[in-house]
C-alpha cells in the first residue's frame, strides 16, 4: 500500500478501479534513465505500476513487462500490481533494474472497490460490499452477468427464471423487504442507473418467456471488470430511496496505457437439459388410466366405441406406441457461438478500449429458434498533463434479436401421453390423428420475435480547482427499446375447427421504449493531517425517466402471408397505450474520517424528491453512520505472527422506497379502446390518495473481519437486521367501487435478519503451484413483525404475524384412508368438511441457508477453477401439479404406488380419470403439506480449465479453455430443477464450452 498522503488523495479523486499513475517531470542533468522488466518470476506483467516513491511520477509497464523512467540516482522505485506484493527498490545509480513480483494473498490496501460515488479498499471500507471480478465472470459461459453471480456472493440469492436464452433472473439482496413492491435492487452501469424491469408483456411473449425478458442481457459478460453489491445502510444510504433493496454496481473494462493490444476470444458452447423426469411408460400409463375409468364407475363404456372420443388415448390411439416426449421436445442440443474482438492501448494521458462481440444461440426445442446478440463497448479515459482535468467516456450499445417458439415445450414434454400419435403423417404434414389431439408441433407455426436495442452512455468530467478540492459531474443517458410480436395463424390449429385466416389468424404487437437521463454534479474535498485523513463529498442528482408502451392486436387477414401487416387486419384492437414520466431529485453528502490509520467513521446522508408521491409527501430524508476499528494496528497486535489483519465495523441507517409505479396517488383511468353509442369508454385504474408516503427500511449491521498468517486466511462475518415499515400496499377493494385497489401506507413491518460468512484462503503456494479456496454461506431469516388489522383484511390468507412473508398456507395431509382409498386432511375447525378454513399448515419456501465453495489451482500454464453452489430449501414437488394417477396426461412413476383395494397402505390415493369429481381429492392434495418436499441441493455450478500455450513469440499470447456450467446437481428433489422448482418452464441447461483466446 502506498502511504504517501498525496498519492492516496490522487487515487481517491480519480480512482474508480484506476490502478495506474503516470506522470512525467522535466529531465535534469542529475537524472538517470532507468529501464527494466517486471515479471512474476516467469512471465512478464503488463500494466504494473512503477512509481518514484514520495512523488506522483510514474509509468506503466508495456505488453512485454518493460518500462523506462527518468529518476534521480537517490530515488526509490515503488512497484505494484493488483494481487502482488508491493516492492520498494532503491535505484543506487543503476540504469537497469529487473523486478520480480510475488503474489499476495489479498493485497487489502491495493484492491480498489467501487462504492458508487467513491472508491475504497477492503481494508478501509466501513460498509458491506460483496464483489465479483472479471476473473470469476470470465470462467463462466453465461449470457447474463447476473448468472455469473449465482452462489458467489453472500447475502445475494439469485434464481434463474428460465433456461430459454433471453430470459430473466430473480435477485434478492438480504431477503424480500416489502410486501407488494418489487425486491429488485438498483442497477447502475458505469454510473448510469439501468432499469431492470422487463417491458415485455405476457399477451405477446406467451409461455416461453412469461413476459420476463431481462434488460441485463444487453450486458456482455466479458466486457465487465467487476460487479459490486452494496448491502448495508453504510453502503446504500447514499443512494437514498433507490437503495432500499440493495445496489448492484457494474463496472466495465478500461484501456491500459502502453502498446496497442488486440484480443480475440472465440468459443462454442453446447447446452442440454441436465435432468429428465422418471415418467410412466405406455404400459404403466394405460394401466392406471383404465383403472381410473373403472374406479369412477364408467368401466362398461370402455367397450363401447361410441365413447372413443372421451378416452382416445385408451381406445383409439396405438396402445403399443411409446414416445419419450422429453427427448423429443426438450432433448435437443442448444449451440452457442461467440466471438469478441477488442482493441486497447494509449499513452499516459489517454487510454482507450473498444470491444465488439457477436453471439448466436439456439435452444433445445424443435425448430430453428435462435437468439442473436451484437454488442459494442467503448471506453476512453483522458487526463491533462498537470493532472487537474480528467474525462472518462463510456458507451455500450447492444442489439438483441430473439426468435423463439411462443410455447415452452417443457410442460408438454412432462405431460404428453406416452402413446400419443406421431407428430407428422406419411405425407410429412402435421398429424391430427382424426382430430383426437392437439399436435404440440403446431405451435411452431406460430411466430414470436423480439428486437431489443440498448444504449448506455456516460461521461464523467472532473477538474481540480485547487489542491485537495475537486469538482466533478457524472452525465448519463440510457435508452432501452423493445419491439416484439407474435402471430397465431389459422394453420397452427386443428383443421376440424374450421378456422381460416379471415376469421381467426391474429397478431399481437408490443412497442415499448424506456429512456432516462441523469446529471450528478459533485464537489469533493480531501485533506491529510498528521494523524487524520478527512474526505468530504457533496452532490446532487437530477434524474428523469420516461416510458411508453403500445400493445395492439389484429385479427382476420386475407391470408396468412399478410399476418405481419397489421393494416391488413379486419379488426384492430389497442390493448394498451400508456406513457409515464418519473422525475427524481436529490442532494447527498458523505463525510469520511480516518484517525491514526486505525479508526474510521463514515457518515452519509441524502434528501430525495420523487414525482410518485403527492403534494407534501414528495421528499424523504435518509442517512447512515458507519464505523470501523482496525484493531490489528494496535500495539498488542502490531507485530503478531498469526494475526495480520483485524477489523470490527458496524453501521446503522435508513433507506427508503418509492418503487410503486407512477401516478398512484392520483385518480386515473384507462382508455378501453371501445365505445358506447359513439362515446369513448374509460375504465377506472387508480383511486385518489395523496396521503401515502415513503416506505422506510432501517438497516443495522455488525461485522468482524480477520486475516491470519499474512492474510493467507481471511475470515469475514457479519450479522444484519433490516426492518422495512410504512409498507406501501395495494389494498383490494370491492368490485362495486369500480376500482381494483387503493394504494396506501400500512402499519406493517417486515424484518430480515441473517448471518453471512466469507472465507478466502491460500492453501498452498510455491513458485510453480498455487491452490486457493473461497467459501461463503448466508443464513437468512424473514418474518412479518407487525400488520395492523391483518385478521380482518384480505391479506389474512397470505400472511401470519411472526412468519415469513413468503409462506404458503396449506392443508395438512394425513395420508390415504386405507378403507376409502382417498386422501385425508386435518379438519382444523372440526366442522366435518375440508374447506379453505382448514388451510392452516404453514410451509416456508425461502432458503434456510445458501452459499458457494470454490477452488482454484494453478500449475505452470494450467489454471483449474471448480465452483460448487449449495442451498437448503423446500419446494413444491410433482404432487402440486397432479396427485392422482389415472388422469389423462403422463405423470411420475411415483403415482404407481397407489391404493387399489381396502386395507392398502400407501402414499397415493386410488386411480381416477377425473370424472367422479365428488370423490376426487386431487386438487386438495396438490395444495397440501404432501405437495412440499425437500429441495436442497449441491450443484457443480462451474468448472473451468485454462491453458496458456507456450509459444516463442514475444508479441503474442495464446490460451485455450474448456468450461462447464451446471454440470452436476446432487439433490433428493425429483423435479426438473430444485432451484426453479416447477415442471412448466425449461430448467437451466448443462453447458460445455470450448474457447480460444489470442492476444497480440
Amino acid at each position: 500500500m502506498i502511504n504517501n498522503h498525496k498519492s492516496v488523495r490522487w487515487r481517491r479523486i480519480f480512482g474508480c478501479n484506476l490502478l495506474f499513475i503516470i506522470f512525467t517531470l522535466p529531465l535534469t542533468a542529475q537524472d538517470l534513465l532507468v529501464t527494466g522488466k517486471v515479471t512474476d518470476g516467469n512471465l512478464p506483467i503488463s500494466g504494473s505500476n512503477i512509481l518514484i516513491k514520495n512523488t506522483k511520477k510514474g509509468v506503466v509497464t508495456d505488453f512485454d513487462g518493460r518500462y523506462s523512467i527518468t529518476a534521480k540516482s537517490t530515488d526509490t522505485l515503488q512497484i505494484s500490481y493488483l494481487g502482488y506484493t508491493t516492492l520498494t527498490i532503491p535505484i543506487q545509480n543503476r540504469n537497469i533494474i529487473n523486478i520480480s513480483l510475488h503474489e499476495d494473498a489479498t493485497a487489502l490496501g491495493e484492491v480498489q472497490i467501487n462504492a458508487g460515488y467513491y472508491t475504497t479498499t477492503d481494508r478501509e471500507k466501513t460498509g458491506s460490499i460483496a464483489r465479483i471480478t472479471a476473473k470469476d465472470i470470465e470462467f463462466q459461459p453465461v449470457n447474463n452477468p447476473i448468472a455469473a453471480m449465482q452462489g458467489h456472493l453472500s447475502g445475494v440469492n439469485i434464481v434463474q427464471s428460465t433456461g430459454v436464452p433471453g430470459g430473466g433472473f430473480n435477485i434478492d439482496v438480504r431477503g424480500r423487504n416489502f410486501i407488494n413492491s418489487s425486491s429488485n435492487p438498483l442497477f447502475i452501469v458505469d454510473g448510469v442507473p439501468f432499469g431492470s424491469q422487463s417491458l415485455s408483456v405476457g399477451e405477446v411473449s406467451g409461455r416461453v418467456l412469461f413476459g420476463n425478458i431481462s434488460p441485463l442481457n444487453a450486458m456482455n459478460s466479458n466486457d465487465i471488470e467487476s460487479i459490486e453489491v452494496l448491502k448495508d445502510a453504510d453502503a446504500t444510504a447514499i443512494y437514498g430511496s433507490r437503495g432500499a433493496n440493495g445496489v448492484v454496481l457494474i463496472t466495465t473494462k478500461k484501456g491500459v496505457a502502453g502498446k496497442t493490444q488486440i484480443k480475440v476470444n472465440l468459443s462454442n458452447t453446447l447446452g442440454e437439459v441436465s435432468h429428465f423426469l422418471d415418467l410412466m411408460n405406455t404400459e404403466q400409463y394405460l394401466e392406471v388410466r383404465r383403472e381410473g375409468v373403472i374406479n369412477d364407475g364408467f368401466g362398461a363404456l370402455l367397450e363401447d366405441s361410441t365413447f372413443d372420443f372421451i378416452w382416445p388415448d385408451i381406445k383409439s390411439w396405438d396402445n403399443t406406441r411409446y414416445t419419450n416426449w422429453q427427448k423429443a421436445l426438450i432433448g435437443g442440443t442448444a449451440h452457442r457461438n461467440y466471438a469478441q474482438v477488442s482493441v486497447s492501448g494509449g499513452n499516459p494521458n489517454t487510454r482507450f478500449l473498444i470491444s465488439g462481440a457477436h453471439q448466436k444461440e439456439g435452444t433445445v426445442f424443435p425448430g430453428n429458434s435462435k437468439y442473436l446478440k451484437t454488442s459494442l463497448l467503448s471506453n476512453i479515459n483522458h487526463r491533462s498533463d498537470a493532472d487537474r482535468f480528467a474525462i472518462n467516456l463510456s458507451t455500450i450499445y447492444t442489439r438483441e434479436a430473439n426468435s423463439l417458439p411462443r410455447t415452452d415445450f417443457s410442460y408438454l414434454a412432462y405431460n404428453l401421453e406416452p402413446n400419443a400419435p406421431r407428430l407428422y403423417n406419411e405425407a410429412g404434414e402435421l398429424n391430427w390423428e382424426n382430430n383426437s389431439w392437439n399436435n404440440p408441433i403446431a405451435s411452431l407455426k406460430e411466430q414470436y420475435e423480439v428486437m431489443i436495442h440498448t444504449l448506455i452512455a456516460n461521461a464523467s468530467v472532473s477538474y481540480e480547482l485547487m489542491p485537495n478540492l475537486q469538482i466533478k459531474s457524472n452525465l448519463g443517458f440510457n435508452k432501452y427499446q423493445l419491439n416484439d410480436f407474435r402471430t397465431i395463424p389459422s394453420s397452427a390449429l386443428n383443421p376440424v375447427f374450421g378456422f381460416t385466416p379471415q376469421n381467426f389468424s391474429n397478431i399481437s404487437t408490443n412497442a415499448s421504449d424506456r429512456q432516462s437521463w441523469i446529471v450528478e454534479p459533485q464537489l469533493n474535498w480531501y485533506n491529510q493531517y498528521k494523524w487524520a485523513q478527512l474526505d468530504v463529498l457533496l452532490g446532487t442528482t437530477f434524474q428523469q425517466e420516461t416510458t411508453q408502451q403500445l400493445v395492439q392486436k389484429g385479427t382476420g387477414f386475407p391470408n396468412n402471408q399478410l399476418i405481419q401487416n397489421l393494416a391488413a387486419g379486419d379488426i384492430i384492437e389497442v390493448l394498451r397505450d400508456a406513457d409515464s414520466k418519473y422525475s427524481y431529485n436529490a442532494v447527498f453528502g458523505r463525510l469520511n474520517l480516518k484517525l491514526f490509520d486505525t479508526y474510521i467513521i463514515n457518515l452519509t446522508g441524502r434528501r430525495d424528491g420523487s414525482s410518485r408521491f403527492g403534494p407534501g409527501k414528495k421528499f424523504g430524508n435518509f442517512g447512515s453512520v458507519g464505523a470501523a476499528w482496525i484493531f490489528s494496528e494496535e500495539v498488542i497486535f502490531k507485530n503478531s505472527s498469526w494475526l495480520s489483519f483485524g477489523k470490527l465495523r458496524t453501521s446503522y441507517g435508513t433507506t427508503g422506497s418509492d418503487n410503486i409505479g407512477d401516478y398512484k396517488f392520483l385518480s386515473t383511468y384507462n382508455v378501453t379502446g371501445f365505445d358506447y353509442d359513439g362515446t369513448t369508454i374509460l375504465q377506472p385504474a387508480g383511486l385518489l390518495n395523496p396521503e401515502f408516503g415513503w416506505e422506510s427500511n432501517q438497516k443495522l449491521e455488525a461485522a468482524l473481519e480477520l486475516g491470519f498468517f499474512k492474510d493467507r486466511l481471511r475470515l469475514n462475518s457479519s450479522w444484519y437486521r433490516n426492518r422495512s415499515s410504512n409498507q406501501l400496499i395495494g389494498i383490494p377493494l370491492a368490485a362495486t367501487t369500480g376500482f381494483s385497489e387503493l394504494t396506501g401506507n400500512f402499519n406493517a413491518t417486515v424484518e430480515n435478519t441473517g448471518l453471512e460468512v466469507d472465507i478466502n484462503a491460500v492453501n498452498y503456494q510455491n513458485t510453480k503451484f498455487k491452490w486457493t479456496s473461497t467459501f461463503n454461506i448466508t443464513i437468512p431469516n424473514n418474518r412479518l413483525v407487525t400488520f395492523d388489522g391483518l385478521e380482518s383484511s384480505t391479506f389474512s390468507e397470505r400472511f401470519i404475524i411472526g412468519k415469513p412473508i413468503s409462506i404458503l398456507k396449506l392443508y395438512h395431509a394425513l395420508g390415504v384412508n386405507p378403507e376409502t382409498g382417498l386422501y385425508q386432511f386435518e379438519d382444523y375447525n372440526g366442522d366435518g368438511n375440508i374447506g379453505i378454513e382448514d388451510r392452516q399448515w404453514v410451509e416456508d419456501l425461502t432458503p434456510k441457508f445458501y452459499g458457494g465453495l470454490g477452488n482454484t489451482l494453478v500449475y505452470g500454464n494450467f489454471t483449474l477453477d471448480v465452483f460448487f453452489q449449495f442451498k437448503k430449501q423446500k419446494a413444491k414437488n410433482e404432487l402440486a401439479y397432479g396427485a392422482t394417477p389415472g388422469y389423462q396426461g403422463n405423470a411420475s412413476v411415483k403415482l404407481l404406488d397407489r391404493w387399489q383395494q381396502p386395507g392398502d397402505v400407501g402414499p397415493i390415493q386410488m386411480a381416477s380419470s377425473g370424472l367422479n369429481i365428488g370423490e376426487d381429492t386431487n386438487g386438495l392434495q396438490g395444495m397440501s403439506s404432501a405437495a412440499i418436499s425437500d429441495a436442497s441441493f449441491v450443484r457443480l455450478r462451474n468448472v473451468s480449465l485454462n491453458y496458456k500455450v507456450p509459444i516463442s513469440s514475444k508479441t503474442m499470447e495464446v490460451g485455450v479453455y474448456l468450461q462447464g456450467q451446471n454440470l452436476l446437481t446432487f439433490t433428493r428433489y425429483s423435479g426438473p430443477d430444485p432451484e426453479q422448482a416447477t415442471n412448466t418452464i425449461l430448467p437451466p441447461l448443462r453447458q460445455f464450452t470450448l474457447g480460444l483466446q489470442l492476444t497480440f
